[in-house]
């Protein structure tokens, strides 16, 4: 498999909406390992706010595609804010996570950013996510140990199975 990286645009929309609730949401996301089904329940994205992304200033979606059959592998969604990138929505489909796709998308990510004269990349993750924190610290991001509120109420980012979820930010100097 050949993987091309390029950014998404509105043609992109549908797919990307389905690949991320896939990856992060429901029964399909139980086959990768960075479910979030047991803790929220909803969409994590929706069309609108995926095509808010793409069209932000400063912000792109990342995705990476199969070269040979034009199948969507994966994105991240990359935002410039003065002299740090923030991270968000790192995406492999489930049937082809631990397969190194998202370590190329971090990849393509910090490059992007370093282009960007971005000297950090930070996002946040949801604290009780331990695998997912060790993962990025494996790829050279620290907790910080600042938090976030999670935001009840606003069912865009899912309905919350549990109480007390909270985002932890992590970050890497580039």
């Amino acid at each position: 498999m050949h993987i091309e990286f390029t950014q998404a645009d509105e043609s992109h929309v549908d797919h990307l909406v389905e690949l991320v609730n896939s990856a992060y949401r429901g029964d399909s996301s139980k086959e990768g390992w960075t479910t979030e089904a047991d803790l929220l329940d909803g969409q994590r994205v929706d069309a609108e706010g995926i095509r808010e992304l793409i069209n932000k200033e400063d912000s792109i979606i990342l995705i990476a595609e199969d070269d040979d059959t034009g199948d969507l592998l994966g994105c991240v969604h990359l935002e410039r804010q003065n002299t740090k990138c923030y991270l968000g929505m790192l995406t492999v489909a489930p049937s082809l996570q631990s397969q190194g796709i998202g370590k190329m998308l971090l990849d393509e990510s910090e490059a992007l950013a370093q282009f960007w004269d971005c000297t950090s990349i930070y996002m946040t993750v949801i604290t009780v996510r331990s695998e997912l924190i060790a993962w990025y610290v494996k790829h050279g991001f620290r907790d910080t140990k600042e938090k976030k509120p999670f935001p009840y109420g606003d069912e865009r980012f899912g309905i919350p199975k549990v109480q007390g979820l909270e985002f932890t930010v992590l970050e890497k100097k580039i």
